[in-house]
């Protein structure tokens, strides 16, 4: 803050806050007077330094006729004190800091606080404007009262009340100050708080007055300067990084950042419009890279503007280091930095150590049970600290339950937590708890999505527990909520305490990357652990992160990476009973898709081996599942429907609703072979709906995909446009080889509906994308996109030209889509 004032006073900003009080001199001229003798000191500001009444400053003498005074205040049933006779005069106080210059945004908000000043009938006492330092709340305040102080002829007050300061100002010498102000003299203004307050209420008193409290503490300081119900004609406009909510009557306005534009539109106004609109994409990533935080952006423009020879690139280039951000966002003794350490100063120990360690976790947030196991503490000690970092405006709490920091001040607690005595081992015990509640809850999340499946049972012990879930959707509704969270994780714990729980949990997890939500994210993370591994010769958790990544890839049609990886987890530990049966079946899916169909019945003979040593049932009807689609693509169609059923016969009696779709799933495709229709249909249709339920995009676009296969086959061509449709729109998380499958699907069924038009623009784009792909073209393509062609008889196969949907398109997970 204490930089943020200096800001206002130099050039006046969004984020600027202004002195304490209207300096003697200006506020005197604005009364009538003659300037004050002590140049530049205020009657307020001399009290607040030297703690008793400033008797040796003139009385203030109004500029205008004064009111005769009153006689008798309005009957209260609190006994309100009369207002004092002698001397009183009908003075109208103008101490308003001046107006900001250049204030940039916030329209829409104004107009409606302005609104709210205007409605005599629901009008506030108070509006209390609440956001962290160098947010623009004093900026604001200023601007919305000027704009307002025709409404209130009576005069307005203001003061600096120091709260975010170590010595935040004593109400009752504010109160001493105010009344003076109001023309009450020194004679009659009575000693304590109480006191004071009561004369003070009586004073506004069929007044219209606005009294600006800057900078609060909390509730208990200004509550003794608010207008009282004797007042309904005077508001209190309040600033604070404190939340207001223990406040009576009075509208809370949470401050947030700037928006893009509003950013924008500071930054140009103080380096210049055209050189700013020259580099508007740099621009926006210097004011990115400030989080839209006002004071940061008056900051970093301040300095571009002070230095003609660079460019906003050179600002941008030097703010893009997270790790010297805050020491870039600093122009001469200003810096945001500094605004920061206001807050954390006031902090208890407890909660300067949950600020601290919060920072490490990564994500856009934090549920409370994570926090909890940064913290070390159980759910409701932490909220109780959570809550209070919120009141003072260090944390931000969207929406129930999750806690967030802004960008800035996330990088200002994590330098805290550096700066530590017992820094490193402060934060790796941290980041090893979270790592441990994440892990804990992903393996719980896993093992009630694959009941019998016994991977979990090989995976590191952590110190938590892992919450509980009740059912299988709100499982996995967690794991898509905590995706961000979680996968941050992993690579900040690759050292060599955590390095192990880091490979296990890429494999809890894997049902982000089976869903297609997160695969770059979660290819990053995977490749980062390997790497890690690698370095330090920890060949089990490379195997480990290795299968998981191949996984991934298989997943997206980068067959040749995933086989790449997978062959390499072989080789690295295949031993461990979790890579051993997963690489091997995976390696069988992707062989199958490259049509090398002796080398997929290898590993898929490998991995129901290896599934059944370990008794893992739930990979031994994956295994299943996989050799049924590799007996339908060899054409032997009988034995791939006996091993689908055995397939799905396990998944039925495991209970497991996602495995279970996946069963009926190859059923499905086994069936469409077989030329047994409406049996396919049924399993495809079951199929479909538990995808959909599972929140499994992906795997619901391959199921329309079937389905279209299925109506194709039965000569019902508009079925199959429709669902042809849904899984193009659908495929974009199955990679390119998926898509062309799909496009080929959907010319199919066009022609066949007599739809020729849109039939041949599905050709064309399938051809561009097989091209692309760097494969032959399928002369039923060529054909197709030929002008003379016929219409494609509903009697032909559908499956010549998107055969890669059975082997060449990529597989989705253990089983192949």
């Amino acid at each position: 803050m204490a930089g943020d004032e200096r800001l206002g006073r130099q050039e006046g900003s969004t984020g600027s806050v202004p002195d304490r009080c209207r300096h003697g001199e200006e506020a005197s001229l604005a009364l009538g007077e003659e300037p004050d003798p002590a140049p530049g000191r205020t009657r307020l500001e001399l009290e607040l330094d030297s703690g008793r009444r400033a008797d040796v400053v003139r009385e203030l003498r109004p500029h205008v006729p004064p009111r005769p005074a009153i006689a008798l205040s309005r009957p209260s049933a609190t006994h309100r004190p009369r207002r004092p006779l002698a001397d009183t005069t009908a003075v109208r106080p103008a101490q308003l800091p001046a107006a900001v210059a250049d204030f940039t945004g916030r329209e829409d908000l104004v107009r409606k606080l302005n609104d709210r000043l205007a409605a005599c009938a629901d009008r506030p006492a108070a509006i209390a404007i609440a956001g962290i330092g160098g947010i623009g709340k004093t900026a604001l305040a200023v601007h919305l009262a000027h704009t307002a102080r025709h409404r209130f002829p009576d005069g307005q007050l203001y003061v600096d009340l120091g709260g975010s300061g170590p010595s935040p100002a004593d109400p009752e010498t504010v109160l001493g100050a105010f009344l003076r102000s109001l023309g009450t003299p020194d004679a009659a203004i009575p000693d304590g708080t109480e006191e004071r307050a009561a004369l003070y209420r009586a004073c506004l008193e069929d007044r219209r007055v606005l009294v600006l409290l800057d900078n609060a503490c909390d509730a208990a300081q200004i509550r003794p300067l608010l207008p009282d119900d004797g007042a309904p004609d005077c508001v209190a406009l309040i600033t604070s990084r404190t939340h207001m909510s223990d406040l009576d009557h009075a509208h809370p306005v949470d401050l947030d950042a700037m928006s893009p534009p509003e950013a924008f539109a500071l930054f140009a106004q103080i380096v210049g419009q055209e050189r700013a609109t020259v580099e508007r994409a740099e621009v926006m990533d210097v004011v990115a890279a400030c989080s839209y935080l006002p004071l940061a952006i008056r900051i970093a423009a301040s300095r571009l503007a002070s230095r003609r020879t660079w460019t906003v690139s050179v600002l941008a280039r030097k703010l893009a280091d997270e790790r010297r951000r805050l020491d870039e966002l600093r122009a001469g003794d200003l810096a945001v930095k500094a605004t920061f350490e206001l807050g954390y100063g006031q902090l208890d120990p407890a909660q300067a150590r949950a600020f601290r360690l919060l920072g490490l976790a990564g994500g856009p947030d934090i549920s409370l049970p994570a926090a909890g196991a940064v913290l070390g503490l159980d759910v409701a000690e932490t909220g109780r600290l959570l809550t209070s970092l919120v009141d003072i405006s260090l944390l931000e709490s969207a929406v129930p339950g999750r806690y967030r920091f802004h960008d800035l001040v996330r990088l200002y607690a994590r330098a805290c937590a550096e700066r530590e005595r017992r820094a490193v081992a402060e934060r790796e015990e941290a980041l090893s708890r979270l790592l441990d509640f994440y892990l804990a809850t992903a393996a719980r999340v896993y093992a009630l999505e694959r009941p019998g499946d016994r991977m979990v049972e090989h995976l590191e012990p952590t110190g938590h527990p892992g919450l509980l879930f009740e059912t299988s959707k709100a499982a996995l509704d967690w794991l898509f909520a905590e995706a961000d969270c979680l996968l941050d994780c992993v690579p900040k714990c690759t050292g060599e305490s955590t390095r192990r729980r880091t490979g296990d949990l890429l494999l809890g997890a894997l049902d982000l990357a089976e869903s297609g939500a997160r695969p770059r994210q979660y290819e990053t993370v995977a490749q980062a652990v390997c790497d890690a591994a690698h370095t330090a010769g920890d060949s089990r958790t490379e195997a480990r992160a290795r299968s998981a990544l191949g996984h991934l890839y298989s997943f997206t049609g980068r067959y040749g990476h995933a086989e790449r990886e997978l062959r390499r987890a072989l080789e690295l530990d295949g031993d461990d009973p979790v890579v051993a049966s997963r690489a091997s079946n995976q390696l069988g899916i992707v062989a199958n898709g490259l049509g090398r169909h002796e080398d997929a019945e290898r590993y898929l003979g490998q991995a129901l081996e290896a599934f059944r040593a370990d008794a893992n049932e739930a990979g031994e009807a994956s295994a299943l599942a996989n050799l049924s689609r590799l007996h339908v693509s060899r054409g032997r169609t009988r034995t791939g429907v006996e091993l689908a059923e055995q397939g799905l016969a396990i998944y039925r009696r495991l209970g497991a609703p996602l495995r279970l779709a996946n069963g009926m799933y190859t059923v499905g495709i086994a069936l469409t072979r077989a030329h047994r229709l409406e049996e396919a249909s049924v399993h495809l249709t079951e199929a479909l709906d538990l995808f959909r339920e599972a929140r499994q995009p992906l795997w619901e676009g391959m199921a329309h995909f079937r389905l279209a296969e299925m109506h194709l086959a039965a000569r019902r061509p508009s079925e199959a446009v429709a669902h042809a449709e849904q899984s193009l729109a659908l495929g974009g998380l199955g990679g390119e080889w998926r898509r062309f499958s799909f496009l080929t699907v959907l010319a199919k069924a066009l022609m066949a509906a007599g739809q020729r038009t849109r039939a041949r623009d599905c050709w064309r784009q399938a051809q561009a994308l097989r091209e692309r792909l760097g494969s032959p073209e399928p002369e039923e393509v060529r054909q197709l996109l030929s002008t003379s062609a016929p219409d494609l008889p509903a009697a032909t196969n559908p499956y010549p030209g998107h055969r890669d949907a059975y082997g060449v398109g990529p597989p989705v997970t253990e089983s192949d889509p």
